[in-house]
């Protein structure tokens, strides 16, 4: 599966694939469908007792006016991906326009409190972590433009934390990925604050793999080269009934 977006992350090809018998790579049309959509995913995290970021959902009829959680935020589309519609509200002022951002992807707004530390992913290979990354795009923020453009960001793997904060992202990410019911290959992206505690934002059931990707980053540090990862993905495709799911 390197299907991104709607349509192909969110459990309607995996359905379709079910319906004809056929084995994929990746997560089931639970976990698939669970993950696309941040809003769901917030609330499985919550009820699982997983550390997220306090968060409101903004309905289509909403105004910025509704927002009750403090600058500095979050505003983001609920079923994107890849840091499309996403933008930070650094004060009370700057409310209203990062949720007329993110609207312009989505119609309902899903806001959460800004976590002020350092971004790390977690990357998942049949239910095993990998080795932690952390993110440092060169303009603070890790947008679009950094995700994709090649010397734009920094990845450092394993990332350079404290042993306890690394083991503390691991059980949050593994938890993540358990609650959604996730299988395969997955990222947790995860913010770590400045007393170290990691906050799960969401999880990614169709990781990228360009050369930039930080799957395979997290693969080649602990040892599987590309080739091998893309053989692992694939020895563990197969039809998601059989895993009772």
């Amino acid at each position: 599966m390197a299907l991104h977006g709607p349509g192909g992350e969110d459990g309607t090809v995996q359905g379709l694939l079910e319906i004809l018998g056929l084995p994929y790579t990746g997560s089931g049309v639970l976990g698939s469908a669970l993950a696309a959509d941040k809003v769901r995913s917030k609330w499985v995290f919550e009820a699982a007792g997983i550390p997220t970021p306090a968060f409101q959902v903004l309905e289509p009829g909403d105004g910025p006016g509704t927002v009750v959680l403090p600058a500095p935020l979050v505003a983001k589309p609920p079923a994107e991906g890849s840091t499309i519609g996403i933008a930070v509200a650094r004060c009370a002022g700057e409310v209203a326009e990062a949720v007329a951002v993110a609207r312009r992807h989505d119609p309902r707004v899903l806001v959460e409190a800004f976590v002020d530390g350092r971004e790390v992913t977690l990357g998942v290979l049949d239910g095993e972590p990998l080795p932690l990354v952390e993110i440092v795009p060169e303009g603070g923020f890790y947008d679009y433009e950094a995700k994709y453009t090649p010397g734009r960001t920094r990845y450092l793997c394993p990332a350079p934390v404290e042993p306890a904060v690394a083991r503390a992202c691991e059980r949050a990410g593994l938890a993540a990925y358990r609650a959604l019911a996730c299988s395969g290959g997955a990222r947790v992206d995860l913010m770590v604050d400045r007393v170290g505690r990691p906050w799960v934002l969401e999880v990614n059931t169709i990781p990228g793999m360009t050369p930039t990707s930080l799957l395979p980053k997290a693969a080649a540090a602990a040892g599987l080269g590309f080739d091998g990862l893309v053989q692992k993905l694939l020895d563990g495709a197969r039809t998601k009934t059989e895993l009772g799911r």
